[in-house]
């Protein structure tokens, strides 16, 4: 594709939260002074309780039933796209994120499921896709991938937090930019509420602000090895299975409320944290948790910054549109993926491309 001024994207994600598949239409335009978008349509297409349960134990799945839902995913998402566009023209190309089943940078593996050919084959439209694995290959973390997307995008504030499955921040430090997760967050918080409760989220975080904090738990969540780690760092479902559940169930006799208030407490305090050391005087928040009351008034309080709240459309679809733009870079054959956020050999230009 030659390199143009103005591209019309559909972006793709699919986060770890299990929320549902988020798909926006949107529009980059390229002026002397950067770049700048539109965000034309957005919807989420909540995932019904069968694929809930196929992306959650994916991990779990033989070698080729895996590879089934990996091309059947991506033909869902391609169906989906062709219902989203139906009536559109214009559209330049699509591009997809997926959904993360195993990511082990350490082990250099990572995947993420929907097969960016069958997302072409059902939509008609071209697609890029698997934008993490080069970047492993080179040795980085394979993520966070937003960064880039963070300081072209929405380089007015200090730094942008997205509250989804996992909280993750991006900022420029020491004329870099430089990105890492956090904590785990809504992967912990929406499990808990859906085996205690039979609920999808604590809506406002009124469940666990009814709860107490539990000390002892909350000073062991606290001195968990990763927090003391320097970036580049990024965190995944294994790691969670692996530190956070074991240290749970020794609490499982506790009153979820107290659970709940607990790892509320844990989550914002680190994010709080994270932006007070770093003397990060404005942040942009978006993700589904930043609809949870309970926990921005406590990220509120412990930090320092000026917390801003953007419009509902970019707190839903702040990730798809950026995956959207990260596409627009693969095309361009510019960066997308910096060294200094996920630690690889050399920055990198992720994404494989189906044209139909």
């Amino acid at each position: 594709m030659d390199c143009k001024d103005i591209y019309r994207v559909v972006g793709l994600m699919s986060g770890t939260s299990l929320d549902g598949l988020d798909l926006v239409l949107c529009e980059f335009e390229r002026l002397k002074s950067g770049w700048d978008f539109n965000m034309y349509d957005g919807k989420t297409v909540r995932y019904d309780e069968q694929m809930k349960r196929e992306l959650s134990n994916a991990q779990d799945l033989s070698a080729y039933h895996f590879v089934e839902l990996h091309k059947r995913f991506g033909a869902f998402m391609g169906q989906e796209v062709a219902k989203f566009v139906s009536g559109v023209s214009g559209i330049d190309f699509v591009a997809s994120h997926g959904h993360t089943v195993f990511h082990e940078p350490d082990k250099n593996v990572t995947f993420q499921i929907g097969c960016g050919a069958h997302i072409a084959a059902e939509c008609g439209l071209n697609v890029v896709s698997d934008f993490r694995t080069l970047d492993i290959a080179l040795g980085g973390q394979g993520a966070p991938l937003v960064p880039i997307g963070d300081k072209l995008l929405f380089g007015q504030y200090g730094a942008c937090v997205n509250l989804g499955g996992f909280a993750n921040i991006s900022f420029d430090k020491k004329d870099k930019r430089i990105a890492f997760d956090i904590c785990p967050l809504n992967i912990v918080l929406n499990d808990m509420v859906s085996r205690k409760y039979g609920l999808t989220f604590d809506v406002g975080g009124k469940i666990g602000a009814q709860g107490h904090v539990v000390d002892k738990l909350l000073k062991e969540l606290n001195q968990l090895d990763y927090y003391q780690l320097s970036e580049p760092k990024s965190l995944a479902r294994e790691w969670v299975e692996r530190f956070l559940t074991p240290l749970f169930n020794e609490y499982e006799s506790i009153d979820a409320r107290d659970m709940l208030a607990t790892c509320y407490w844990h989550f914002a305090k680190q994010i709080a944290n994270v932006l007070n050391e770093n003397r990060i005087e404005s942040a942009l928040f978006t993700g589904g948790g930043t609809f949870n009351t309970h926990l921005m008034n406590l990220i509120e309080d412990l930090s320092d910054a000026k917390i801003v709240i953007p419009r509902k459309e970019v707190i839903d679809f702040k990730e798809a549109l950026i995956f959207a733009f990260l596409g627009v870079l693969r095309m361009e054959r510019q960066v997308n993926c910096l060294s200094s956020v996920t630690g690889a050999s050399v920055d990198n230009i992720g994404g494989n491309v189906f044209c139909r």
